[in-house]
């Protein structure tokens, strides 16, 4: 099945719980007028031509796939998991990764009840484990050499072992406090993911790729944005050089004349890296003054 709609882009995104609310904020910063108050299934862009269709994270991956969806933003975890579940059946599982979108960053990870005993991985081998990801936790055990036996579940895995259901579970983990509050202590990682924004192989209409060639770039913008800070100050100009050297991750700096000042100058630079207390008292100590460091809101180019 394919979407049959050529002049409008669609794009699936999870309808609620750990990535919903910084997808629509990504979608909503690169100007995108959407409402999703009702919930409903398909819902339209006031300003472009670009429908959202909301469903379950487990959803996107196979939308996309099969061509519903032109693009998909969903966790690393459940792509793979997905694209492991297809190759499984024979299934066709082709998507292309635009990007990782550096958020809703987790870990899968093992966990057992904190009394029980961890040396290593072997340590492991015959027990029985709850998960929501059994695809990618028997890759894990295939890849060291160890067998488990599996419980499956949709939800609230963590609480498996406490009622005898599994001896520990492998779930996902953002701080470990769902963990703690269960007693079970994080003992083996075997995935990191993070939101990734993915397309079809089948090709767009020239429509479609109109669209996604505008939306793009604001992607990227909207995430470079987040990631850098704008910084203005003053400084001498016979330091110049050296007050550059302290700034991190930067493009060329404005350099600009101050009225009535020939010793100083102002300084104002894109710092695309943390930019640390410490980083401004050495300025200071170099003789700079009215340091601000200020957040972008949007960038491009």
């Amino acid at each position: 099945m394919s979407n049959t709609d050529s002049t409008r882009l669609r794009i699936a995104i999870q309808k609620s719980g750990r990535l919903s609310d910084e997808s629509q904020a990504l979608l909503k910063g690169c100007g995108l007028k959407i409402n999703l108050a009702d919930r409903r299934l398909l819902s339209h862009v006031a300003n472009m031509p670009i429908d959202l269709m909301l469903v379950r994270s487990s959803d996107i991956p196979g939308l996309v796939m099969d061509g519903i969806c032109d693009l998909g933003i969903v966790g690393d975890n459940t792509l793979e998991e997905h694209e492991l579940e297809r190759v499984l059946k024979g299934e066709s599982a082709d998507y292309d990764k635009i990007l990782s979108l550096k958020f809703g960053g987790c870990r899968l990870s093992i966990a057992l009840p904190e009394e029980m005993e961890y040396t290593g991985v072997k340590s492991l081998d015959g027990l029985r484990l709850a998960t929501t990801y059994p695809r990618l936790l028997n890759r894990f055990a295939e890849e060291n050499g160890i067998k488990f036996e599996m419980c499956q579940l949709n939800g609230s895995v963590e609480v498996a072992p406490r009622v005898g259901l599994a001896d520990g579970i492998c779930d996902l983990v953002s701080t470990g406090a769902t963990l703690e509050a269960n007693g079970l202590k994080e003992v083996a990682e075997i995935y990191r993911s993070k939101a990734a924004l993915i397309k079809r192989t089948d090709g767009l209409s020239d429509e479609k790729q109109t669209i996604l060639n505008t939306l793009l770039p604001r992607i990227q913008g909207v995430l470079k944005a987040r990631e850098s800070k704008y910084i203005m100050l003053h400084a001498p100009k016979d330091k110049l050089n050296e007050v550059v050297a302290l700034m991190p991750g930067t493009e060329t700096p404005t350099v600009l004349p101050l009225a009535e000042r020939d010793d100083r100058v102002a300084v104002h630079v894109v710092s695309t890296e943390t930019f640390f207390w410490e980083t401004m008292e050495q300025l200071t100590d170099l003789g700079c003054n009215s340091i601000l460091v200020m957040p972008i809101e949007k960038m491009m180019g």
